[in-house]
C-alpha cells in the first residue's frame, strides 16, 4: 500500500506537473528507440537550416532593406511595404489570376489522382495494373522546363500538330500559346499531365489498408464495383482525403513560380501574372527586396489562416483534421 501511494505521489503533484518516473520513461524511451530518433535529425536540420533560420529575414519586410548596410542597419519603415503593396494597381489583377489558377486546381487537378487511384484499384490484373501505374508517374520526374519545351513544341504556331490538329477541328487559327484564353486551360492539362499520377500513391496506400473483408460482404449482399466504392472505399480514404484537401488549401496563393514563368510572355501576361511571378520579377530584377519580401510574407500569412481555418471547417463537420 505504501509503495502504491509513493508511486502516486511521484507521478502527480497537486500543482498538476509530472514527476520523476514519467520524465525517466521518456528517457528511457529515447534510450531505446535512440537509432529511430538519430533517423530524424537529417530531416530536423533540414527543416532548421533551410526553414526555420532563413525566417529571421522576414524581418526587412518592415524595413528598407540596402544590402550594403545589412539587415540590422537598415532603416524601419513599419507596415509601409505593405501599404504600397495593397494599394498598388496591380494587387487586384494579382489576385484574381492567383485565385483562379488556384480553384481550377482545386477543382480539377486534386479530384483526378483520386478517381485515378479509385481505377488502379479496381484492376485485378496485376501487371496491367502496375504497368499504367509507371505509365502515370513518369510525367512527375520531369521538369517543367522539359514540360513548358513540350507543350512548345506541340502547340508551335507552324509545326506543332496539336495545332494543327485543333484549329483544323476548329476551322479558325488560334494561336494557344499567345492567347490569354488559352493559358489557364494549358497549365491545368500540364499539371493534369505531370502530377496527377504522382498524387495517386497517398491514395492508393489508403486504399491499401482497407478491410477486404468490408468488399466480400457487400458482394454477398449483391452490392456492384460502383456501390462498394461509394459506400467502403471513399468512405475508408476519406480522412487521408481530407488532410491532402487541407494541405492543398493552404497552397492556394502558391500557384509555382516555374511553370507559370516558362509558359507567360508578353501577349497573354494580364492573365499570367500571379503573386509567385511578381516576387521574382520585382524582388530579383528590380531589387525591391523589402517590397517583394512583403509579398512573399503576406502569401505565408494568408496559407497559414487557410490551414487553420479548413482544418475548423472539417473538425465542425465531423471530419478528420491535420490537427
Amino acid at each position: 500500500m505504501v509503495q502504491v501511494q509513493d508511486v502516486v505521489a511521484t507521478r502527480s503533484r497537486p500543482d498538476g506537473r509530472e514527476r520523476g518516473p514519467r520524465r525517466r520513461s521518456a528517457l528511457t524511451r529515447l534510450i531505446q528507440f535512440r537509432y529511430l530518433y538519430l533517423l530524424l535529425i537529417p530531416g530536423v536540420a533540414y527543416f532548421l537550416i533551410f526553414r526555420y533560420t532563413p525566417m529571421y529575414g522576414a524581418v526587412i519586410a518592415f524595413k528598407d532593406y540596402v544590402p550594403f548596410l545589412g539587415i540590422n542597419g537598415s532603416e524601419w519603415v513599419g507596415s509601409r511595404n505593405f501599404t504600397d503593396f495593397f494599394s498598388n494597381p496591380d494587387f487586384g489583377r494579382l489576385l484574381v489570376n492567383t485565385l483562379i489558377l488556384a480553384a481550377l486546381n482545386l477543382l480539377i487537378a486534386f479530384p483526378v489522382p483520386i478517381i485515378i487511384a479509385l481505377l488502379l484499384n479496381e484492376v485485378r490484373i496485376s501487371i496491367y495494373k502496375r504497368a499504367v501505374q509507371t505509365l502515370v508517374y513518369i510525367p512527375h520526374f520531369l521538369s517543367w522546363t522539359i514540360v513548358a519545351s513540350l507543350t512548345y513544341l506541340l502547340f508551335a504556331l507552324d509545326a506543332g500538330p496539336l495545332f494543327h490538329l485543333i484549329n483544323g477541328v476548329l476551322g479558325s487559327q488560334v494561336d494557344f500559346l499567345a492567347d490569354p484564353g488559352w493559358f489557364r486551360p494549358i497549365i491545368v492539362l500540364q499539371e493534369l499531365w505531370k502530377n496527377s499520377g504522382w498524387g495517386t500513391i497517398i491514395f492508393l496506400a489508403a486504399l491499401a489498408t482497407v478491410d477486404t473483408e468490408q468488399y466480400e460482404a457487400a458482394t454477398i449482399d449483391g452490392a456492384g464495383r460502383f456501390r462498394r466504392a461509394w459506400h467502403i472505399t471513399l468512405p475508408s480514404i476519406m480522412s487521408t482525403v481530407m488532410v491532402m484537401l487541407i494541405l492543398q488549401i493552404g497552397q492556394v496563393l502558391n500557384t509555382g513560380f516555374e511553370q507559370i514563368y516558362l509558359m507567360s510572355n508578353a501577349l497573354n501576361r494580364s492573365v499570367a501574372d500571379v503573386f509567385d511571378t511578381y516576387v521574382y520579377f520585382v524582388g530579383i530584377t528590380q531589387g525591391a527586396y523589402s517590397y517583394s519580401t512583403a509579398v512573399g510574407l503576406f502569401k505565408a500569412v494568408v496559407g497559414v489562416a487557410l490551414i487553420f481555418g479548413a482544418n475548423w471547417l472539417a473538425k465542425r463537420f465531423n471530419q478528420t483534421g491535420l490537427f
